[in-house]
C-alpha cells in the first residue's frame, strides 16, 4: 500500500495577514486531507505541531515512505511583502520521481488556484525537506500567506485543495481517485479459509494481512471489485464478494 510521510508547518510565527498562523492553516489543510487518504487506501504517518523540519526529516526517514509531503504557505522576501502571489512544488533535481509528482500537483492546482500562470515546478537544491529525505519529496508551497488575495484564497478553500492534493496523490500512487465516504462496518464472510488484505487492489499485490470468517472491519470506499479496508490499525485492499456490508 502507498505510504506517505506528511509534513504540515510547524512554523507557529509566520502570520497570516488576514489573521492566524501557517502551522494553523497548514494543519487545518492536512486535517482535510486526511479522510481522503484513508477513502484512497493512503498509508501515513503526520508530524505534530511541536515538531521542527528538521526532526521532520528524521522521522521520515527512519520509516519506509514511497513519498514525503510538506505543506506549507510562501511569504515574499523583505522589500516585496504583499506584492507576489502563485503557487509553488519545489522538488530536488535529481529526482525524477520528485520531479513527476511536482508536475501533477501543479497541473491540477491550475484547475483551482486564481492564477493558473502563476502556478510553477521548481528544483530546489537549499530546501531540507525535498534535499535530505530518503522518499522522494515535494514541498508545496500552496500561496502566500502575506498577500492579502492569496491568504483569503487559501483560508476559503481549504477543503478545495485538500481535495486537489489528494487527486494529485492518487494519480502519483496509480490509484482510482475516491471521494471519501462515512465508514461502514463489514463482516468477512467465508465457507472456509482467509481474506487477504492486500497492498493495491489487485490479486497479485502484497499480501498485508489476512482476515478469517466473520472477522469485523470497516469499509472505506470501493475500487471496483475491492474494498478499502481498515483491519485494526492497518488499512488496505480487501474482495469486497466476501465481506458483508
Amino acid at each position: 500500500m502507498p505510504s506517505l510521510y506528511l509534513s504540515p508547518s510547524t512554523q507557529e510565527t509566520n502570520y497570516y495577514v488576514t489573521g492566524g498562523t501557517e502551522e494553523q492553516y497548514m494543519n487545518a489543510l492536512a486535517d482535510a486531507l486526511v479522510p481522503y487518504l484513508r477513502a484512497n487506501g493512503i498509508r501515513y504517518t503526520r508530524n505534530t505541531p511541536d515538531m521542527t523540519a528538521a526532526s521532520s526529516i528524521a522521522a521520515s526517514n527512519a520509516g519506509f515512505y514511497n513519498f514525503h509531503l510538506a505543506l506549507h504557505s510562501n511569504a515574499a522576501p523583505e522589500g516585496q511583502y504583499g506584492t507576489l502571489r502563485g503557487s509553488q512544488a519545489y522538488y530536488y533535481p535529481s529526482s525524477s520521481r520528485g520531479q513527476r509528482a511536482a508536475n501533477l500537483f501543479v497541473s491540477n492546482l491550475k484547475a483551482i488556484y486564481p492564477d493558473p500562470n502563476n502556478v510553477r515546478a521548481i528544483p530546489t537544491t537549499t530546501i531540507g525537506e525535498v534535499r535530505r529525505t530518503r522518499a522522494p519529496a515535494v514541498l508545496l508551497e500552496v500561496a502566500y500567506h502575506d498577500n492579502p488575495e492569496d491568504a483569503t484564497w487559501i483560508t476559503e478553500n481549504i477543503p478545495a485543495i485538500a481535495r486537489n492534493i489528494a487527486l494529485s496523490l492518487t494519480e502519483y500512487f496509480g490509484l482510482p481517485f475516491q471521494t471519501p465516504q462515512p465508514p461502514r462496518q463489514g463482516t468477512v464472510t467465508l465457507s472456509s479459509g482467509y481474506l487477504n488484505i492486500r497492498d493495491y487492489p489487485n490479486t497479485q499485490s502484497a499480501v498485508l494481512a489476512r482476515a478469517y470468517n466473520g472477522a469485523k472491519l470497516s469499509v472505506l470506499g470501493r475500487v471496483g471489485d475491492f474494498y478499502v479496508v481498515e483491519f485494526g490499525d492497518l488499512i488496505g485492499f480487501a474482495s469486497a464478494n466476501y465481506i458483508n456490508v
